[in-house]
């Protein structure tokens, strides 16, 4: 189950052997039933191994948790890449370049971008694993709780696709950082809670009301 950016036939690392014997056991046996020694033997390592790189199972988890979120991004035409901290960035046009403008292709298109990624991370068997399970909570804490690599990364995308729909017309003015930290909200929150609302919503709908949202947030 790796998502990780090796070559294909290329050998794993030993991180990546790890994380993938780690999604194996959240998605089989749920976090709370996942144990570092297990782990070490399904990546077949040693538990000291391990511990040099992460101090416990949540930081295993956690880190697993990243990589299959930017592995998600970067497989969808929202990735980019990174542009370095706010304060080196620049002015939200200048700091975009030329062939990102080119290519991009306005609001509603970006917006669908949006809703495809939330799709993919909805749908992730690790994180639909926890989802889909009393371990729910423990996904708020690597997810919601903290703003960590991933959720920088889903806020850079979008801010960047956030400044590029304001030079040309179809985003509504305001801090991109700031409409982007709300659209990942606007997300995150409809994604969390898609099954309460199964009933209501069937799969096409979910989409294109949360398209809708998404849309009405960010149009001039």
């Amino acid at each position: 189950m790796s998502s990780s950016n090796a070559t294909a036939g290329a050998p794993r690392s030993t991180d990546d052997a790890i994380l993938d014997a780690a999604a194996d056991l959240v998605v089989h046996l749920g976090v709370r039933r996942t144990q570092l020694a297990e782990i070490a033997r399904r990546a077949g390592v040693s538990r000291p191994t391990v511990y040099r790189r992460w101090p416990d199972v949540q930081a295993v988890i956690g880190a697993l948790l990243t990589r299959e979120i930017m592995a998600t991004l970067e497989s969808t035409s929202l990735g980019v890449p990174d542009r370095g901290t706010p304060g080196d960035r620049g002015t939200a046009v200048d700091r975009e370049t030329s062939a990102d403008r080119e290519a991009f292709m306005g609001r509603e298109a970006f917006v669908d971008q949006v809703v495809e990624v939330a799709v993919r991370l909805r749908d992730h068997p690790v994180l639909g694993a926890l989802l889909h399970s009393d371990d729910s909570d423990l996904l708020l804490q690597y997810v919601v709780e903290r703003l960590g690599e991933s959720q920088r990364g889903l806020l850079e995308a979008l801010r960047t696709g956030i400044a590029l729909g304001q030079a040309d017309g179809s985003v509504r003015a305001g801090e991109p950082t700031e409409l982007a930290a709300m659209v990942l909200l606007i997300a995150q929150s409809t994604v969390q809670s898609h099954r309460m609302v199964a009933s209501l919503l069937p799969e096409a709908a979910w989409r294109r009301e949360l398209a809708r949202a998404l849309n009405g947030y960010l149009a001039p």
